[in-house]
């Protein structure tokens, strides 16, 4: 059974179909990337996944439990964490104050100290920063924060929407690198991201979203050789 299934949805913004009845699913330990233009319905679709917004057709199942009208505040509960585009941190709180945040649906002291202890040793410049203001920090440290932020809560499956965006390619290469190392320490990732080319180079699978339908999916190592991918996505 896999961890997520994402079935038939369909999101509306008013009258406009934003999401058109697109099915798809990630296995445990699994990398998948969601790759498309612009306005495909990328952040959308993580939106509806983590409870944002509600599909108007189809259902969310995660880790067997039908999630599809679940608050997101409870879908964390649940094992999901979200790491939004533009990162969101909260930027008038210290470094250490935006990581204890992410526990906050946890109670168990020492494990929270444990999974503190392993957000540092994913990013020690956190915790060379910890008493810093997050607002003062880069954005590739900004990025690094809300990551961090999402793995306190001890997450199942982390969803991340466009982690490289306005990154240097030095800080865009370290940022998939940890998103790499998320992964083969047993989390799984569903990544939304506008550079395809990386995406497909660390992803198990991936889905190609074309104006709230999947066009293509398969294994990321073939969509990376597909000629109409490399055209479309890839700069090639």
């Amino acid at each position: 059974m896999a961890l997520l299934e994402v079935k038939d949805i369909e999101v509306y913004y008013g009258v406009i179909k934003a999401i058109k009845g697109i099915s798809f699913e990630v296995n445990e330990g699994e990398v998948i990337a969601l790759i498309g233009a612009n306005g495909a319905g990328k952040t959308t679709t993580l939106h509806t996944i983590s409870g944002l917004i509600t599909p108007k057709v189809g259902s969310i199942m995660f880790d067997g439990k039908d999630i599809t009208k679940v608050p997101a505040h409870s879908i964390v509960s649940l094992g999901m964490a979200h790491v939004p585009e533009g990162r969101r941190v909260f930027s008038q709180l210290s470094v250490y104050d935006n990581l204890k945040l992410g526990a906050f649906t946890r109670t168990d002291k020492d494990e929270i100290e444990k999974s503190l202890k392993y957000v540092y040793e994913r990013f020690p410049r956190l915790e060379e920063r910890k008493k810093q203001l997050a607002g003062t920090l880069s954005g590739g440290e900004q990025q690094m924060l809300a990551m961090g932020r999402a793995l306190m809560s001890r997450p199942k499956i982390v969803l991340m929407d466009e982690p490289s965006m306005g990154l240097s390619p030095i800080l865009v290469s370290e940022i998939f690198d940890i998103i790499k190392t998320i992964s083969e320490s047993g989390t799984t990732v569903l990544l939304v991201e506008q550079n395809a080319k990386k995406a497909l180079e660390i992803a198990d699978r991936a889905y190609v979203l074309e104006t709230g339908t999947i066009s293509m999916s398969g294994k990321a190592s073939d969509l990376a050789n597909d000629e109409g991918i490399k055209k479309a996505y890839l700069g090639e």
